[in-house]
């Protein structure tokens, strides 16, 4: 059988960098044609189809985004990785919005070079690199299939048929197979993880490694050697060599959750891996490239930690090329019905007996304001079924916080009279919101503390210093793994 291999068109006015893009590329087994202008690169593809298009932002009579408009126009299958000088990051920005698949910013390593047109190559509708495992049509089209499949089922976690999810979902179709940063913003128990994965799945990336990340669970003296990896005896306990989230997820997707909960020192160190596309490891001094698709999520407002020099400003803009805002559940409320027969059906996978909702229970759900989303609706069915109860007769349990906050007025309201010691006073509010919200997120500190905007170690010191039980006396039957989300 005669394989096809891929063909790529470079366009740059200058002579000296198109013949080192060609030559570099001829080396890699690629068919490569150039053009020097806007006009030649239209000429050139006028009479053929590409597999890829790289092109420089400044041409002598126009721009790289126009030709990536056109294409997106015609609804050509090419994709165009896009040249620019540093100076003009944000036109990158802008093409990877309008489709492009990346970005390099010159002067362009060579290396990086190899490894981004090698992914744009392997993407979906698109042939194979010469001696890939892949390379051959029937291989190409068993691969698509897979990703097809695992893209559906993905999709369909995402349980609702609301505006607002199917808003979110076209928007997963839609920006999947870019290799544009993503950021997922929503409050915690809204299923960011869920839409992470979902992009991942249905990405050309779906059968490379998935990697999910807690930043906020990773101690901080760990953070350089958890991501970047570290050698034998890089530092006092290294007794072997470790493999870090980026070399890990090396062709995949990394999954940076919560990554508003990174310290300054180490988001200055993740900025220079996602710009150079190349990381060291502790105890070397050469960089390694990697190849992956940053998607990072968040329940802070990122915006307000930069003008707070909380968030540096520089990542911020890396991370945020492309954003995905998740509803709450509130904002959602003709899912709940779906949501809760997803949800008692997973639960009677796990062994629970299986029960339906009656109508007076779903009004009942319907009232509820569910600050803990999707998370805290799975949590009081869980509970229910744990503990025996009729859900179709006894509706949420009493002890509930949801129960608690409808039947009882807030603490937080200041008393007619004003208090004698003020610090008690405050020390039994705090106490209350925090068992409240530890309670409801199934006593997962970590999911606690998100909920409640603050970090996993100020949650600690608060449950230390206030006293504050850890563990319900009726244990919920969820998970304490910080990665834990709502129908994983």
């Amino acid at each position: 059988m005669v394989t096809s291999f891929a063909t790529i068109l470079v366009v740059d006015d200058e002579p000296d960098l198109r013949t080192l893009y060609e030559l570099t590329l001829l080396r890699e087994g690629y068919r490569v044609e150039t053009a020097g202008t806007l006009a030649e690169a239209r000429a050139q593809l006028q009479l053929c189809r590409f597999d890829v298009l790289i092109t420089d932002m400044r041409l002598p009579d126009g721009s790289g985004m126009e030709l990536l408009r056109e294409l997106r126009d015609q609804r050509r299958r090419e994709r165009t990785i896009v040249m620019t000088a540093y100076g003009s990051a944000e036109n990158a920005v802008e093409a990877l919005r309008c489709g492009a698949f990346d970005y390099l910013t010159k002067p362009v390593d060579l290396k990086q070079f190899r490894t981004v047109v090698a992914s744009a190559v392997q993407g979906e509708g698109s042939v194979p690199k010469p001696g890939s495992p892949a390379s051959g049509l029937a291989a190409v089209a068993h691969s698509k299939t897979v990703d097809i499949l695992s893209a559906s089922t993905a999709l369909e976690r995402l349980v609702g048929e609301s505006q607002a999810m199917r808003q979110v979902k076209q928007r997963i179709q839609k920006v999947a197979q870019s290799m544009a940063p993503v950021l997922i913003t929503g409050e915690s128990g809204t299923g960011k993880e869920l839409v992470a994965r979902a992009l991942h799945a249905c990405s050309h990336r779906a059968q490379a490694p998935w990697v999910a990340v807690n930043c906020g669970a990773i101690p901080e003296h760990l953070l350089e050697a958890e991501f970047f990896g570290a050698r034998k005896g890089a530092y006092t306990g290294a007794t072997a060599d470790r493999t870090g989230f980026f070399a890990a997820a090396r062709g995949g997707t990394l999954f940076l959750d919560e990554i508003g909960e990174l310290p300054l020192s180490m988001q200055a160190k993740l900025l220079r891996a996602i710009q150079e596309r190349s990381v060291r490891a502790l105890g070397t001094t050469q960089e390694e490239p990697v190849d992956v698709r940053i998607v990072s999520a968040t329940h802070r407002d990122l915006a307000a930690a930069v003008q707070s020099g909380e968030f540096r400003q520089d990542l911020y803009y890396r991370l945020n090329v492309i954003d995905i805002p998740l509803p709450p559940l509130r904002e959602r409320r003709e899912d709940l019905p779906a949501l809760c027969r997803a949800l008692l059906q997973r639960i009677a996978g796990e062994g629970a007996q299986p029960a339906m909702l009656s109508p007076q229970l779903m009004e009942q759900l319907q009232g509820l304001p569910l600050l803990g989303n999707v998370r805290e609706l799975e949590n009081l069915l869980h509970r229910a079924l744990a503990l025996g109860e009729e859900l179709a007769m006894d509706g949420v349990p009493t002890d509930s916080p949801c129960a608690e906050e409808r039947s009882t007025p807030s603490l937080l309201v200041a008393p007619d009279e004003l208090p004698h010691d003020l610090q008690a006073w405050l020390d039994q509010q705090e106490r209350h919101i925090l068992t409240r919200a530890l309670h409801a997120c199934g006593y997962n500190r970590t999911a606690a503390a998100a909920r409640l905007g603050i970090s996993l170690r100020q949650m600690r010191y608060r449950i230390e210093r206030l006293n504050i039980p850890v563990c319900p006396e009726e244990p919920l039957a969820v998970s304490d793994n910080p990665l834990h989300d709502a129908l994983h």
